[in-house]
């Protein structure tokens, strides 16, 4: 299979799984790798043959699906978005929270292995809890695979996904194990992880936060993007922030939508 008979391949694949070819050019490797690999399982020659084997197998779309996840993702990824968080919507958020005597809520959407959550959790561990006494953050992290969902809650990573991260959170917040970093279990709390596909269900409730970065509005198709969007912000309270990818765009009109946009990839609900 040869990478052009690969594109081809994903561009007509693609749409039926509700995704776009645009998201997937410059990591189409991984893909296709995976694919090589099953066809060499089913003993396949070539796609043709394994486009014959998707139409008389639908289940095998399922596996197609998965294979199309592109799993990129380490601690404090794009800094300054979690800066910029930081200095300015999160203490809002946490001062509303503390005045309404609840925690603050925030939600990961496509949390992969969890190095997302977790930043958020030791951002407030270590910055910003402090300045709001009596007052928790409650993280809810979601995605649809179930590996990944098991490597979050196990909390244990190699060195190069903490390089980004400030050097006295990582002295601090993880132990050695096997030759990799485990986060200690006092930085864990108040994060539940669930197994849930973004295209297809939300969980309830509303929330200050809502991450939803290098996922919706980068793999999936237009149309798909704009009923994920809009669910969102169902769940997003008024005032709350979306945060996506720094170089994903909001499909539509976000003046149209009642967002603002507050700095570089986070929106607020107004």
């Amino acid at each position: 299979m040869t990478d052009t008979e690969c594109v081809e391949f994903l561009q007509d694949c693609l749409p039926r799984l509700g995704l776009r070819w645009a998201g997937f050019r410059k990591v189409r490797g991984q893909v296709c790798k995976r694919i090589r690999r099953r066809l060499k399982d089913l003993d396949l020659g070539e796609l043709d043959a394994y486009r014959g084997y998707l139409a008389e197998h639908a289940d095998e779309w399922r596996r197609l699906d998965g294979f199309c996840r592109i799993t990129i993702s380490r601690f404090n990824r794009d800094r300054g978005v979690f800066e910029a968080l930081a200095s300015g919507p999160l203490p809002v958020f946490a001062g509303r929270a503390a005045a309404e005597r609840r925690p603050l809520a925030a939600w990961s959407a496509g949390c992969a292995s969890g190095e997302e959550a977790y930043t958020l959790k030791l951002m407030w561990d270590f910055d910003l809890g402090a300045r709001f006494p009596g007052t928790a953050i409650d993280i809810l992290a979601t995605d649809c695979d179930a590996v990944l969902l098991r490597r979050a809650r196990e909390a244990c990573y190699p060195g190069g996904s903490l390089r980004e991260l400030p050097t006295r959170w990582r002295a601090a917040a993880f132990e050695r194990r096997n030759g990799a970093y485990c986060l200690c279990a006092d930085f864990r709390s108040g994060i539940a992880f669930r197994k849930q596909d973004l295209r297809t269900r939300m969980p309830g409730g509303s929330f200050d936060l809502i991450l939803c970065r290098n996922l919706a509005f980068t793999y999936f198709a237009p149309p798909l993007q704009e009923r994920v969007l809009h669910r969102l912000l169902r769940r997003l309270r008024s005032g709350g922030a979306l945060v996506i990818g720094g170089h994903e765009t909001l499909p539509g009109k976000a003046a149209r939508l009642g967002l603002s946009e507050q700095s570089r990839a986070i929106w607020i609900n107004e």
